[in-house]
């Protein structure tokens, strides 16, 4: 069977070239997968925007009309990183019902791979760091008040700290956060995840793959999940613009099979989110998104 992927055009919200958000690794990532053959037609779905119901959920209330309305204050822009305007409110509706649906494949077909997604900074009361709406913490806690599942565990390996999903889920008991990430980078301030594993600049491929393969039984063994969320941004990349890692393509494929292989052996559903990723070399980074893709297509049933 092939993989089923999520997406939609409206991924792309067409900010200039230079911005220092890659918009244009959206429909890049969608060439590489297709050039790749793992965009079969039949196994490619269309998200809706996520309702405005399930983002209150994760966000505050008010927050979430500021955003549908486009009338985010300027501070909170200035945090996010760019100004809510239509497009990108649209994005961030659609890349978190992407998420949502990409979620519930899962469940359906054991894997399924979100073309974005792993907005984790955005936290209850407002977005930050490039992330406007949460869409993993959206995602899990609506499959909870649907009783899709009951016990989530999130594995966030973004080069940043998912301060955001630890933020909104953090007095959830049947939410488990977990982020591997550097420890000098962004943010400066970090919200504690259930668990935290912060790496020393420079990180290469073998220290870092037996960090997460040491890591994963124990996570496993805490409870039996439901669905992994894995965030697996590329801002590990030695090449990453905003990344102190050292990881190469190599190292990135292993990471991805050493999850993916760990819980989809243990029979556990995985959804995939891209997170991360930042380069002059768009087409470069848009390979190593589809890195994700490749490993994960591999387990598709």
């Amino acid at each position: 069977m092939p993989l089923q992927i999520v997406h939609h055009p409206d991924y792309d919200a067409g900010f200039a070239v230079n911005h220092r958000f890659p918009m244009s690794k959206y429909p890049l990532l969608m060439e590489a997968l297709r050039q790749r053959g793992l965009a079969e037609p039949a196994a490619l779905n269309t998200p809706e925007p996520a309702p405005a119901s399930w983002l209150k959920r994760a966000h505050a209330a008010d927050y979430v009309e500021q955003v549908l309305a486009c009338e985010v204050p300027a501070k909170i822009e200035r945090e996010i990183g760019f100004p809510v305007g239509p497009r990108v409110s649209l994005r961030a509706q659609m890349a978190t019902g992407g998420t949502i649906l990409a979620s519930r494949l899962a469940l359906r077909h054991g894997i399924a791979c979100n073309t974005a997604g792993g907005s984790h900074h955005a936290r209850h009361a407002q977005g930050a760091g490039f992330c406007t709406f949460n869409d993993v913490a959206v995602a899990s806690l609506g499959l909870l008040a649907e009783h899709a599942a009951a016990n989530i565990l999130v594995v966030d390996l973004d080069v940043h700290q998912g301060d955001g999903t630890a933020d909104i889920l953090r007095d959830n008991p049947h939410v488990f956060t977990f982020s591997m990430h550097g420890e000098r980078n962004y943010p400066v301030r970090k919200i504690a995840s259930d668990l935290d594993v912060a790496l020393p600049d420079g990180t290469s491929d073998a220290a870092y793959i037996e960090r997460v393969a040491g890591i994963l039984p124990a996570l496993s063994g805490l409870a039996r999940w439901d669905i992994v969320f894995y965030n697996a941004g590329v801002d590990v990349h030695a090449d990453d613009r905003l990344g102190r890692l050292s990881l190469s393509n190599d190292g990135v494929r292993a990471r991805d099979e050493t999850v993916i292989r760990h819980f989809r052996t243990l029979g556990v559903p995985v959804c995939g989110v891209i997170g991360g990723g930042y380069s002059t070399d768009v087409a470069a980074l848009a390979a190593r998104h589809a890195i994700l893709f490749e490993v994960a297509s591999r387990y598709a049933r």
